[in-house]
């Protein structure tokens, strides 16, 4: 049992190292095919467009997998908070979130 298991996690070892990989030479890719002729910048090698990708995930958090704290968890604390509201309540709540969301960066994720 213990060797089976072992085994399942080599597998999936090597899948993350190889699906690293893959998106790195798509990174490569892409990078190579559009931004010289878009924007005039340089070549890039495979190691710089695995570079680029580390950075991003340290930068902006994530290649999926996980939800943010946007989605759901916000839903299930909005509907706590509604279910023991009164209807003028629940109309007050959400014109101040309406208030909010029409000034804020994020006017569209409202």
């Amino acid at each position: 049992m213990k060797n089976r298991f072992k085994g399942k996690i080599a597998l999936f070892a090597l899948f993350v190292i190889a699906m690293f990989f893959a998106v790195s030479a798509i990174v490569m890719g892409l990078w190579n095919w559009l931004l010289p002729n878009i924007l005039g910048a340089k070549v890039i090698t495979f190691w710089q467009a695995a570079g680029i990708l580390v950075l991003s995930k340290i930068l902006f958090g994530g290649f999926g997998g996980r939800k943010s704290f946007g989605s759901e968890k916000f839903r299930k604390l909005k509907e706590e908070r509604m279910n023991g509201m009164s209807d003028e309540e629940k109309q007050k709540f959400k014109e101040m979130w309406k208030q909010r969301c029409d000034r804020g960066f994020f006017r569209d994720k409202c």
